[in-house]
């Protein structure tokens, strides 16, 4: 089959169980499931891309963390806000330094994703349980992530071609 029909049908389906999963059993925002997705392809996929995309990802989700959790005890005010946004965007470029997260923009894809998360989930870097945004981007991320594995071998099945991740 050509490769391009073999990624229509095993990224169109997957897409669909992606869909479905997160709006059924595994509650998290399918759109940070699909940038997670992307990552792993823009990571290199495979194995290491895998593994290079969850970390740049957790590691954005860190950061964007820890500048929430200072905006959120911080002064309440905008100019407070953009220069801890700023810090926090620099702290991605200088963890960019590390070889496993050479690949800038994975990392604002965590961060990005988190405070999404938070917005559109109606929660604050504060809050407690298995809600919080951090858990839910997380958690979100690498079942994008395996996703995308799982999406790059079906496409290599249905082309008939050897999984370079197998």
């Amino acid at each position: 089959m050509p490769p391009l029909v073999a990624a229509m049908i095993s990224l169109g389906v997957l897409g669909a169980i992606d869909t479905y999963i997160t709006a059924t059993i595994f509650p998290v925002p399918v759109w940070v499931t699909f940038i997670a997705w992307a990552s792993f392809f823009a990571c290199g996929g495979g194995n290491q891309g895998l593994v290079k995309s969850i970390v740049s990802n957790w590691t954005g989700i860190g950061i964007a963390s820890i500048t929430l959790l200072i905006i959120q005890y911080g002064p309440a005010h905008p100019i407070f806000a953009a220069i801890l946004v700023g810090a926090g965007t620099s702290a991605m470029i200088l963890a960019s330094a590390i070889p496993i997260l050479n690949f800038p923009p994975a990392i604002v894809f965590g961060f990005a994703s988190l405070v999404g998360t938070s917005a559109a989930t109606d929660t604050t870097i504060v809050t407690s349980g298995l809600n919080h945004p951090t858990l839910v981007a997380m958690a979100a991320m690498l079942l994008g992530g395996v996703f995308g594995l799982l999406s790059e071998i079906g496409t290599q099945f249905l082309a008939g071609k050897k999984s370079a991740t197998a």
